[in-house]
């Protein structure tokens, strides 16, 4: 009895193939099965053709029909097989993927491969192990690279991974790994996140010091007073941390530099607080792999992360778009919902001009319009994933990828990217770690939010600001909020007609905190089988709204947001060259600071103030980022 092919679900099918060639081999003339001895079932079909399935996985299989990999005819023997007549066997028994040994994967991926996932894990990585349950019996392993799922209990043929075959099949030893920790550690838990392998080496060095001697020059002479000879020690920088795998910092140091070049162009985009903000993330991510309690080095530096991972044949559903206008530039982000990987991916295009999101919407983006991509399911095979979760579609291949309408049916995304408990994702956000040392991932915080009803909509003029207060199933509140930006002109309008609809069933967005309440920047929402995007739509609405206030920041956000402004103003002028003011208002922020209760992060500025006249310039640096470091968690954290 082939238990692996019994063992196989119409979903498995497809996610080894495709949906469409399941429901075609569904309709296909039953085949004639005989089974060999070994275990290979064979399949004679009416039109002469035959097709073999031997024993270790769909790869294996064979068929004279003449199609390159996988056909209908292979699917028909197996959908063939499950339907004769079941014969008695033992209950089997309950069964985790840490139970393949190392043998086991050395046959299935080879000794190349397994010794490419041992130097993964001599590096260490940090995956999300889901185990099996009656509503999804299929375990599987989120890995940064890919998600792996383990298909048929017990057989490494059927293991899908949403990479293209071939070309990552290491990360099956690295997800079986993931659940060997996790079955030591923590036994039974049906979610867990966990490390393995790569001992935290405390004291050795980061590997970063190159980024972190390029994060002080800027802060001792500041973006005024940098020009661009400092591009060859960028660009030096850069090739260090990409040849080491150091992806996060890699990041960090690519932000860092469009700051100092949107300074030098005058661009709107740049802001003393995102500059100062890439340098204490360089500090913060060196300290803590260097501390005696280091953290997990590939969880802080991105040292498990390819640069990029090629996609089999993916479907990619939209979670709506976002415009930002940076000056005389317009910038679309899809947000694309991957639910084999369970992630959230982002397609960005950027145009010169001042066209609104209307104009923009029929700007084409590969073979499909933007507002079509912002509405719609796209499956391609030609998807190429970054290690930040940016998504493109590789030149060459763009006939491959096709988009139809979506209805807005978000039930059927994976658990962690919808939300049906405020409650509970407040404590999702809890668990996370600090954002400074936090995997650089574009869309973390991306959900699909049921929402049962709405309590209240107003709109602030002074802000222009719109509120909404919605209800989970459960009666808890969050706030949808957005804001009024000449870039997206119908965005208030449209979002006010859409919650006003009887008929809504959820909202896609941004998640975070403030006051210790869930906020939701929404991209889009989902009503009368439809999803709305209101970046996209033109101005006008007729939605009477109750007028409010703007609302005042509290003291104490206030005071910490200011002394941050204060603090950021140094990576603007320079440490070497700030007015002889600054010592004074640092003071006077200082004891507003401790007024207010604030006692460490007073410290921490008044020890930053006292450093600056009595010690080195590396001691002013580091009493710096410990202060503004103190500064940003405070307000991430409030």
């Amino acid at each position: 009895m082939r238990t692996d092919l019994l063992g196989l679900t119409a979903d498995s099918l497809a996610a080894l193939t495709n949906r469409g060639l399941v429901k075609r081999a569904g309709k296909e003339a039953a085949p004639e099965l005989r089974t060999d001895d070994d275990g290979t079932v064979h399949g004679s079909f009416p039109d002469g053709v035959t097709a073999s399935l031997p024993p270790g996985g769909l790869d294996v299989a064979r068929c004279t029909c003449g199609a390159a990999g996988v056909c209908r005819h292979v699917i028909g023997v197996i959908l063939a097989y499950q339907r004769l007549p079941a014969e008695a066997s033992p209950e089997p028994l309950p069964w985790s993927p840490g139970q393949v040994t190392d043998d086991e994967l050395t046959a299935r991926i080879g000794a190349r491969l397994m010794a490419a996932a041992r130097r993964t894990e001599r590096t260490g990585f940090t995956a999300r192990v889901r185990r099996a349950t009656p509503a999804d019996p299929v375990p599987q392993v989120e890995l940064a690279t890919a998600t792996v799922r383990f298909l048929v209990p017990g057989d490494l043929g059927f293991v899908h991974t949403d990479t293209v075959a071939g070309s990552r099949d290491d990360v099956i030893a690295l997800a079986v790994w993931a659940f060997r920790v996790a079955d030591e550690l923590h036994p039974g838990v049906l979610e867990v996140r966990v490390d393995v392998g790569g001992e935290a080496e405390a004291g050795t060095g980061s590997g970063i010091e190159r980024a972190l001697g390029l994060a002080g020059t800027v802060l001792r002479e500041g973006a005024v007073n940098l020009g661009q000879g400092l591009d060859a020690t960028i660009a030096d920088v850069r090739r260090h941390l990409d040849a080491a795998g150091l992806r996060w910092p890699l990041l960090a140091v690519g932000d860092l530099a469009d700051q100092l070049a949107s300074y030098r162009d005058r661009s709107a985009h740049y802001r003393p607080e995102l500059l100062a903000g890439h340098i204490a993330e360089l500090h913060a991510r060196h300290r803590a792999v260097t501390r005696p309690d280091a953290t997990l080095r590939s969880s802080v530096l991105g040292t498990a992360e390819a640069a990029e991972t090629p996609l089999r044949r993916a479907r990619l559903e939209s979670l709506g778009c976002r415009i930002r206008g940076l000056g005389d530039q317009r910038i679309a982000e899809v947000y694309l919902a991957h639910s084999d990987s369970a992630m959230v991916l982002v397609l960005r295009r950027q145009w010169d001009g001042d066209d609104d999101g209307p104009a923009l919407a029929q700007r084409r983006i590969a073979s499909s319009t933007l507002a079509a991509l912002s509405t719609g399911n796209l499956v391609t095979e030609s998807a190429v994933r970054s290690a930040s979760r940016t998504v493109r579609l590789a030149t060459g291949r763009i006939s491959k990828t096709t988009v139809s309408p979506s209805r807005g049916d978000w039930n059927d995304l994976p658990q962690s990217l919808r939300v049906t408990d405020f409650a509970a994702l407040n404590r999702e956000l809890d668990a996370l770690p600090l954002r400074p040392i936090r995997p650089r991932v574009e869309a973390e915080l991306v959900r699909a939010i049921t929402i049962a009803g709405v309590q209240s909509l107003t709109y602030a003029p002074g802000d222009q600001r719109l509120d909404a207060v919605i209800t989970d199933p459960l009666g808890n509140t969050a706030t949808i909020r957005a804001t009024h930006t000449g870039a997206a002109p119908g965005r208030l309008d449209s979002l006010a007609t859409a919650l006003a609809d009887e008929d809504l069933r959820f909202v896609s967005g941004v998640v975070s905190r403030s006051a210790g309440g869930i906020v939701i920047e929404p991209l889009a929402l989902a009503a009368n089988g439809q999803v709305i995007v209101p970046d996209l739509q033109p101005p006008g609405g007729s939605h009477r709204l109750t007028l409010t206030e703007a609302a005042h920041p509290d003291p104490l956000t206030t005071a910490l947001i200011d002394t941050r402004s204060l603090l950021a103003e140094a990576t603007h002028h320079g440490l070497s060259h700030l007015p002889p003011t600054y010592d004074t208002r640092l003071t006077t922020a200082a004891h507003h600071l401790t007024t207010l209760g604030l006692h460490r992060i007073a410290h921490a500025v008044t020890t930053f103030a006292t450093t600056r006249t009595h010690n080195s310039d590396e001691t002013t640096e580091q009493t710096w980022i410990d202060a503004y470091l103190r500064l940003d968690v405070a307000l991430d954290l409030n």
